[in-house]
């Protein structure tokens, strides 16, 4: 696979950024929802910021309180309630759910006429504001239906993560439009136009107990309510997709049908992007994949950084029969790399999936 990866890249970096809130650092602007909007692309960048904490002791989190005001949490790290091992969460030691997060996501806009040099809007776009989003927002896609702007993305509380969905026509006001999904689920893409008179969307539920993290599909009347749920792609056994999959960019049309970009783990949590063709008038039947990846961690920037060895994507741009990859590194910045569709094409098998979705 011939993958031309920019030359500016990482296109934006934590240190580009000047926090919004006093007394925070920026440790994240990665995985960005895209779009075009009049003559520009923009990112709605996931932009993480930490609260600083100046005592070694003590590990600070933000949370979105009931009065929808940012709070900070202090704990000590000798509370012996809490695990303190993974600098992205603090988890109860009874049961290893998360407490709390040790940063608060939320949503920027990102602006480029050239879709590689880009400037970034100093307030929040789309900012917490509701129990469902006390944690966070995270992992944006952007879905233009008409003159509507749909923008889903991941809200986080101490409930877990659910899916949000919000709407726009100018991306400087917005509606929000609820939860479209309950918790736990995340890596939603709605299709950009109805099939058969259906919206559809992918989603990837968690499961607590039986079934693995992977990708499924459903439909819908009015973009609000989602029925007829049906597992789409699962795992392999064993390889760069044995972990976790989920859903990436917002799908697009080709002649041969819709092309998905999507994200996989494996079992040592090292992510990937795959491609995946879905049938143009019934999406939830699975054509062809990519068996080996079409974008690997390999640059210095996707291998070492926050939460290294990562490349994830939430949306790209195409042009001329090339798809431009905006995508997440090591959840600490944001590139993008060029790929010819007629590559991604050939690199395509035609499968058989067997019971569960894994490729015969």
């Amino acid at each position: 696979m011939n993958v031309s990866r920019l030359k500016t890249n990482p296109l934006i970096t934590p240190e580009d950024l000047t926090p919004y809130h006093e007394n925070h650092e920026i440790i994240g602007v990665f995985n960005a929802g895209v779009t075009m909007y009049q003559g520009e692309t923009l990112l709605l960048l996931r932009v993480a910021e930490r609260p600083i904490a100046n005592n070694p002791e003590v590990v600070k989190a933000p949370v979105i309180n009931s009065s929808n005001q940012l709070e900070i949490i202090e704990l000590s790290k000798h509370d012996e309630t809490y695990d303190f091992s993974d600098p992205r969460t603090i988890r109860y030691q009874r049961d290893g759910s998360t407490a709390y997060l040790t940063s608060l996501s939320y949503i920027r806009l990102a602006r480029s006429s050239d879709g590689k040099i880009f400037s970034v809007d100093p307030q929040p776009f789309i900012y917490p504001e509701n129990k469902h989003e006390s944690l966070g927002i995270e992992d944006a896609r952007v879905t233009q239906i008409d003159e509507i702007y749909y923008i889903q993305y991941s809200a986080v509380s101490q409930h877990g993560v659910g899916v949000g969905l919000a709407s726009t026509e100018d991306f400087s006001t917005y509606k929000r439009l609820g939860l479209m999904l309950h918790p736990e689920n995340k890596d939603v893409a709605i299709f950009p136009e109805k099939i058969n008179g259906k919206y559809y969307t992918l989603h990837r539920p968690v499961p607590k107990g039986i079934g693995n993290p992977e990708i499924w599909i459903a439909e819908s009347e009015n973009l609000i309510h989602w029925g007829n749920h049906q597992h789409l792609l699962g795992l392999s056994e064993d390889g760069w997709d044995s972990g976790r999959i989920g859903g990436g960019a917002v799908p697009f049309k080709t002649e041969k049908g819709w092309m998905e970009i999507y994200h996989a783990a494996d079992k040592n949590d090292r992510y990937c992007l795959g491609a995946v063709l879905l049938d143009l008038h019934d999406p939830s039947k699975v054509l062809a994949k990519t068996l080996e990846p079409i974008l690997v961690p390999e640059a210095d920037y996707e291998v070492n950084g926050f939460f290294g060895q990562v490349v994830f994507t939430c949306g790209v741009t195409l042009q001329d029969g090339m798809v431009r990859i905006y995508y997440g590194v090591a959840d600490t910045s944001m590139a993008a790399a060029d790929l010819r569709i007629d590559d991604i094409f050939n690199q395509l098998t035609y499968v058989t999936l067997a019971r569960g979705g894994a490729v015969e």
